[in-house]
Formats: structure tokens, sequence, C-alpha cells
């Protein structure tokens, strides 16, 4: 396993011995769906050469629902789930096809990697996903790791490969993620307002002031836009892992290092690497409900890092089921930390405001434990 990153310029970028690489939907595909050999082609030369040099590349892709819009007869990406599950059922295979084809010309093979959530936040399944990418690597393989769109529901999605891309990067220690779009940078208005301005480099949310950082394109194929790519850059960098955000079409010299897009780099408070867990709940993952507080819960949460106990929780709102995420807020609603809940929110009204033992007592041990437990807890805003 590659150990933690030593690239901290984006020139470091051309010596960096593993790199994730995420391109999407719109840099690989038509405006109508269907893939477009030549631009995948273009990329993958790139990163094969990348490959010849000796470093190591984990490709995280999107375009399999996009790919399959148009031999399902579908004008643009649908919105309800199981629409979307069956174009990424039929598109994946056509995607993972070309991405071999592309990749054979230079010897090299492939190998497909789908994840959903749980795979990098619940332990077992973390170790598999790590242990499959890294013997892939040490064969000589290219990992193509895409969501499994068509498995994945709502509750269990990453929501964008933006996301994924950040959470893979830290699962096989990378020393640097690449994020592609058919943006060449970051700009501080956008790109096509006249006197607008690359930021090539941001070091943190107080580079971002003022800047309105933009949605998914117009052709519909995507789900990301600057908007994820920026939230990505910021998951990987608190993951000890430097980001650079441009364009498909300057792939080559984003991995020899010259001045293109924008550069995320690790700061000082970046270098020690929280959990994927950890990650995954601060960055991604979309909380079911939320718990208010007492005064004292808070302090205990915020300043001694404490579980939540019962005795602390004064309301509720969602619908959760146990192991669900939930936010955790103040009497003013303001949300302090993300967690894993131990209840549901059915269970839970009867146990507000009542002490472990007290619960114990009244229905058994299975009761004297916490709401949320400080190991599947993260605060936010840090």
């Amino acid at each position: 396993m590659s150990t933690p990153s030593t690239v901290t310029r984006r020139e470091d970028l051309a010596r960096a011995g593993r790199v994730v690489v995420k391109v999407g939907s719109s840099s690989l595909t038509t405006a109508v769906g269907g893939l477009d050999a030549a631009r995948l082609g273009a990329l993958v030369d790139v990163l094969a050469a990348r490959r010849a040099g000796g470093g190591e590349v984990v490709l995280v892709s999107s375009g399999a629902i996009a790919a399959g819009l148009a031999p399902l007869g579908l004008r643009k990406r649908p919105r309800d789930l199981a629409s979307q599950q069956a174009a990424a059922s039929v598109g994946q295979g056509l995607l993972l096809a070309e991405y071999a084809r592309a990749f054979a010309r230079a010897g090299l093979t492939v190998g497909q990697v789908l994840l959903t959530a749980e795979d990098v936040v619940r332990r077992t399944h973390y170790g598999n996903a790590q242990r499959t990418l890294e013997r892939l690597l040490s064969l000589g393989v290219v990992p193509v790791v895409n969501e499994n769109d068509t498995v994945a529901t709502h509750e269990i999605r990453f929501g964008d490969n933006d996301r994924l891309a950040a959470l893979v990067a830290h699962l096989v220690r990378a020393d640097a993620l690449v994020l592609l779009s058919d943006v060449d940078a970051l700009y501080d208005a956008p790109p096509s307002t006249p006197g607008a301005s690359r930021l090539a480099t941001v070091r943190g949310p107080e580079d971002l002031g003022g800047v309105t950082v933009g949605s998914a394109g117009a052709a519909g194929v995507g789900t990301g836009g600057m908007a994820t790519k920026v939230e990505a850059a910021g998951i990987a960098v608190a993951a000890g892992v430097p980001a650079l955000v441009t364009s498909a079409a300057l792939a080559g010299d984003a991995l020899a290092g010259a001045d293109v897009g924008t550069w995320f780099p690790v700061t000082a408070t970046g270098r020690a690497r929280r959990s994927t867990r950890q990650l995954w709940l601060a960055h991604a993952a979309a909380p079911a409900g939320r718990l208010v507080l007492d005064e004292g819960a808070v302090r205990a949460v915020r300043q001694a890092r404490s579980s939540l106990l019962p005795a602390g929780v004064v309301g509720l709102s969602g619908r959760f089921r146990a192991g669900d995420p939930v936010d955790l807020v103040d009497g003013n609603g303001h949300a302090l930390a993300r967690g894993l809940v131990n209840y549901s929110s059915e269970e839970l009204p009867d146990l507000l405001g009542r002490s472990t033992r007290e619960l114990a007592r009244q229905w058994g041990p299975a009761y004297e434990r916490e709401v949320v437990h400080r190991d599947h807890l993260v605060l936010l805003g840090r």
C-alpha cells in the first residue's frame, strides 16, 4: 500500500506514484447519450502513458447511465430510480467494453469495481474493496470504478461519482486526486462571463468567498457540476489527499504537473487522515432525520466528543431506521454533528430524557446503549 501523500504542489503530480482520476459523463458521451469513442480513447491514451511511466492509476468513471440512454431510446437522463438503474444496467457493459478495447491497444487490462456507499463505510465491505483494488494494482491492472447504480437505492447512494472518487482516493491511500469534466478550472464567476478569472489554488473555504459554483451542465447526462467537485476536493483534502479540478482535455497537462485547473492542497489540519466512515458521514451521507440535544448533550458531544445518550435528546424529526445517518442539532436548529443512530424513529420517542440505566431496568440490557456512539459520530464544520 502506498504511503501518505508527499504531493504538496501541483508540480509534484508529475512524480505521484498513485493517482485516482475521475471523469464525468459529459466528457465521455454525446449530448444525446451514447459513448464518444474518440474522447474516451484520448483519455485512455493519457492514462496508459502514465502507467507506462511506472505510475499507478485508479479510474473512477461516470457514464454508465448516459451510455445506456441511446440504446433504450431515452432522450435525457431519467429522474426515477428504476429507469436510472435500467439505463445503468445497459450502459455499464458498454462502458467497460469500450475501456477494455481502448486500454488493450496499450497492452493494459482493466478490472471493473462497482461500489455502493456500504462498501466503503462498513468495515468488512471496506476491507474487501481495499484488498481487491490493491491486488488489481499489484497485478498491473487498471481498476475502473463506478457506483453500482443497478442496485444502489437513494438511501445508500454516494449521490455523485465525485464524492465516490474522493472516498476511493482515501481507500487506496492515493497521492493525489484528479477530477476531470468539461470545464478547465474553477472560476470566480461563470467562465463565459467577461473578465472571469481562474482560481489557480483554493486552500480553504475563505478562498471561495463570493464565488458562485455551478451545477450540472445543460446536456443533462451527468449529476454533478463544479459544486460537487469542490465538495469532493474538500473530502479528499480532509483525507490528506490533494486534489486538482480541470477538464478532460487537459488531463495530460494536469498529470504532468502543468499550471492548469484549480489546485486544492492539503493544509496542516488535513494531514491527519480521517476514517472513511467519518468522511462519508461528514460529506456524503444524506441525513434521514434530526435529533435535538439539550445544552448538556451539546457540550458533551462538541467539547468532550462523547457518545450521545438518550437523556440528552429532547426531540427528533424525520423517519429513520437503526444504522441510518442523522444530524445532531442544538436548540436553535444548528447541526453540530452527524452520526449513525442506534434506534429507529419509532423506538426513540419513548427513550428521550431517560438514563440508560433506567431503560435497562425497564426493558432489559439491550437498551443500555448510546443513541449515537462516538465512534460513529463526526463533528460538522471542522
